[in-house]
């Protein structure tokens, strides 16, 4: 019994064993067999522009292409119509394909076949139309996308938005505009890989931010802790402060969730500010010893605001994110004007027929004076000392016409007229209501005793504020 069991397993594998070498025969033989086959044709699911040529020969390849690009229609749809049919030939297609398909078959292996019949090979022709009329076909299709568009409703992107004292995010809206641009590469890339459809409708403009992006969130906080800061302006001797609802309307984002600043607001803000305070077209308040604050006219001592300076200086000290007082950016004929008269300055009071010379807030120097006569005023306005000089004759006219020449030691001009702060030993006495009938041409007359204090003390550029 134990001889028989042992020969009948041994009979049993003998007949497995010759069972498998027949399969593996039969196996290896049609496998060759296929190479064999393939060393003349293009491997299985060998795709070229997606178009299965698998099988075929070269020739045969060839003008399946052929058949299918050349002379099958690309379909373009709007509002999910046909809105173009066109034949690749009409584009200019070229129909030899067979140097391009004899590289894809010289570089297969054909004993590959079987890998190649599961895992498949994707090719693609290099583009071969007349590029002028892809983008002439090209330019249509986004000009009328663009008609399209204008009665669509655009998709708009999350944006930051001062509300009721505070900066929010409003969400994005998908909108069913279409993306220009993403139809215009999609009708190229199918025109190339040999897909015979395009539905511009499949590219709708998608929003670029969105509510949750973080960066935007990171924003929105940076914006409402600028808009807190103390913006202040000192403008002869005044604050002008910007308020948190005018800053606030200046703080915009671009698409890259950037903070900017509206500079035509900006703009505005500070042509405003120099219509205001400049003193080239504005009297100055001023605050003087005995007739308590006058208004001075314009002088010669004089600004504006440089407005496209200020522009950008404010526009940067904002962004800071800091408090700040600055002064403007200011343009003017007067070497280092400033846009206060500051506490050094010379008083000229007309009315009281008086003047004082005060330095850092400090009185160094007062007298009585004699002004020009009613016929040739003394010209009111903020002026300055515009150069220091000794022993000149003043020359000019009087009232009948006749030239008059007046020796003077001390001489210091105050505008581009001729007037100016001298020494007048003609005169017997100063102040009251001499002018009237004493008065000068219109220079400051000063008691040559008080011309020997003044005129190494004044400095050439401190102001003169005459009124």
């Amino acid at each position: 019994m134990k001889r028989f069991g042992e020969d009948f397993f041994q009979e049993k594998t003998k007949k497995i064993v010759i069972i498998c070498l027949v399969v593996l025969v039969v196996f290896v033989s049609f496998y060759s067999f296929k190479s064999v086959h393939y060393a003349e044709r293009l491997l299985p699911k060998t795709k070229v522009n997606n178009i299965n040529v698998g099988g075929l020969t070269v020739d045969q390849a060839n003008r399946k292409i052929n058949a299918k690009l050349t002379e099958a229609p690309v379909a373009i749809s709007l509002d999910n119509k046909l809105w173009k049919k066109i034949k690749r030939s009409e584009l200019g297609w070229q129909k030899d394909h067979l140097e391009a398909l004899m590289q894809i078959k010289q570089k297969q292996v054909p004993f590959a076949w079987g890998i190649n019949n599961l895992l498949g090979s994707q090719h693609q022709l290099s583009s071969s139309y007349d590029q002028a009329y892809v983008d002439q076909l090209v330019e249509n299709l986004g000009n009328e996308i663009l008609q399209k568009n204008v009665t669509r409703t655009p998709t708009t992107n999350a944006k930051i938005e001062w509300v009721e004292g505070d900066f929010v995010i409003v969400p994005e809206k998908q909108g069913d505009t279409i993306d220009v641009e993403a139809a215009q590469r999609a009708l190229i890339k199918n025109l190339e890989n040999g897909k015979q459809t395009v539905n511009a409708e499949d590219y709708y403009a998608q929003p670029i931010l969105t509510k949750d992006d973080s960066q935007l969130k990171k924003l929105k906080d940076q914006m409402n802790k600028l808009v807190k800061i103390e913006a202040t302006y000192t403008i002869n001797g005044k604050q002008v402060v910007i308020p948190a609802e005018e800053l606030a309307s200046w703080l915009t984002t671009n698409e890259k969730a950037e903070m900017q600043l509206d500079q035509e607001k900006v703009t505005a803000f500070v042509t405003n500010l120099n219509g205001e305070y400049n003193t080239k077209e504005n009297p100055t308040a001023f605050t003087s010893t005995k007739r308590g604050e006058v208004s001075v006219p314009v002088g010669i001592y004089s600004w504006s605001i440089n407005i496209p300076a200020e522009v950008e200086a404010l526009s940067t000290q904002i962004l800071k994110g800091k408090n700040f007082n600055r002064t403007p950016v200011v343009e003017s004929e007067v070497p280092n004007v400033q846009t206060s008269i500051g506490n050094t300055y010379v008083e000229v009071d007309l009315q009281n027929q008086y003047m004082w010379y005060y330095k850092e807030g400090q009185l160094q120097f007062e007298t009585d004076i004699v002004s020009g006569k009613p016929s040739t005023p003394t010209p009111p306005g903020v002026n300055y000392v515009t150069s220091k000089s000794t022993d000149q004759i003043l020359r000019g006219l009087n009232d009948d016409g006749s030239k008059y020449a007046s020796p003077v030691r001390y001489w210091m001009p105050i505008d581009k007229t001729g007037v100016g702060i001298h020494d007048s030993d003609w005169q017997y006495a100063y102040g009251g209501d001499l002018w009237l009938y004493r008065g000068s041409h219109g220079c400051i007359n000063t008691p040559p005793a008080k011309m020997d204090e003044l005129y190494p003390i004044l400095e050439v550029g401190t102001p003169v504020i005459v009124f």
